[in-house]
């Protein structure tokens, strides 16, 4: 069994999702978490307006049309941040795991763990196998490890940034191998 990839189906410009009977999209999800940008981004990006702004002010040599430099500049970092910060990590009701744009049923997941802050650069560095599936924002310090099991599927295992991994493994009914009890050897 593969994972697959899906994008939200349209309908006149509108993306439909999943809605429960109630009609509230977020309640038919187990867990749902969107990993918005650190607030103080919005005050650096706010500093750098005004920075290239005044630069663009200095170039124009203080024409009235320059103060249209602020509001282009604040338009396009306001727009990198937000598009930044949109990316949404749910696990559904039917027990599958929707990173972004990627959807992994719970059915092919074998073993999990959580990424503490420590191990993250580990992860991400020489350990990274070069198939794995990865999610990552830099912002967010920890992450879930998904161990796959399924022979159709090259892809060794997910790597997805989270910043509450336990929640995430308990929506997915897996238990972090880390803290899974040792198996006894009985003869």
């Amino acid at each position: 069994m593969k994972f697959r990839w899906t994008l939200p189906q349209t309908t006149l410009g509108r993306v439909s999702s999943p809605q429960s009977p109630s009609g509230d999209p977020a309640a038919a999800d187990v867990y749902s978490e969107r990993l918005y940008v650190p607030a103080w981004w919005w005050l650096a990006g706010a500093l750098l307006t005004g920075i290239v702004g005044y630069e663009i002010s200095l170039a124009a040599h203080g024409a009235s049309w320059s103060v249209v430099g602020y509001f282009v500049v604040a338009i396009l970092i306001a727009w990198l941040l937000w598009s930044m910060g949109r990316v949404h990590i749910r696990v559904t009701a039917d027990g599958e795991l929707v990173a972004d744009k990627a959807t992994l049923p719970r059915a092919v997941i074998d073993r999990a763990a959580s990424v503490p802050p420590t191990a993250k650069s580990a992860a991400l560095g020489r350990q990274l196998d070069p198939a794995a599936y990865l999610m990552h924002r830099a912002w967010v310090k920890t992450m879930v490890l998904l161990v796959l099991d399924d022979p159709d599927d090259p892809t060794p295992y997910w790597l997805v940034s989270t910043r509450h991994p336990e929640q995430v493994l308990a929506a997915l009914n897996v238990i972090d191998a880390r803290h899974a009890p040792a198996p006894t050897d009985r003869d």
